[in-house]
Order: C-alpha cells, then structure tokens, then sequence
C-alpha cells in the first residue's frame, strides 16, 4: 500500500473544518416547496409543499410566512449540499489514510463515493 498523503489530509482537514464552522452559522430550516402565485391562479396566493409519509401536504401561507420559509428551504438546501460535502471529504480521508485489503482493482471513485 502507497504512504498515504500527507499535504492531502493536511487539505482536507482545512476543508473539513470550514465547513463545520459553515454548520454553526445556520439559520432555521425546513423541508419543503414554497412558490408565490398571484392573486389571479386560483388557490392559495402562497402554498407550501411537502411530503409527509409518502403523501403530498399543502399549506396556505400569509405573505409573511412565505418570506420566512422560503429562507428556511433555503437553509434546508445549503445545509445539505454542506453535510454531502463533509462526507465526500470524510470517505476521502477513510481511503485515503488508512489500510486497506488488497484487491485485484483499484476501486473507482464513483465506488467510493468520492465523485
């Protein structure tokens, strides 16, 4: 097995920690869809959209709950593309740093989980 890399792990962990700090400075969230619709759609002016065991629910709005839930999926959406990040990096740290079996191949990164 190669020597694992140290300027990498050094990177990573810089990455890693940056993104934690990101984590800390979240705001609400919450699931979702909201969407403003004018006066003239039909319905509510603004509905909220989300799934709850397996079925569609929809919620009428006042204008400003919309204003805060859409920041709240906004939230959502960002804290979530922040947890992927943070496991890609934990998964390249994983394989990249640590012994592992000999195999006929080498594994891809979509394997891994890296990609």
């Amino acid at each position: 097995m190669p020597a694992p890399k140290r300027s990498s792990s050094s990177s990573r962990q810089k990455k890693y920690a940056r993104l934690r700090a990101q984590l800390a400075h979240t705001g609400w969230i919450s699931e979702g869809y909201v969407q403003a619709r004018g006066p003239g759609a039909g319905g509510a002016c603004y509905p909220w959209t989300r799934k709850v065991k397996g079925k569609t629910v929809c919620v009428a709005l006042s204008k400003e709950q919309y204003e805060w839930l859409k920041q709240a999926i906004a939230n959502w959406r960002a804290l979530q593309k922040t947890l992927r990040q943070m496991q890609r990096l934990s998964r390249a740290e994983l394989f990249a740093s640590l012994p592992h079996p000999k195999r006929r191949k080498q594994l891809s990164k979509k394997v891994l989980g890296l990609r």
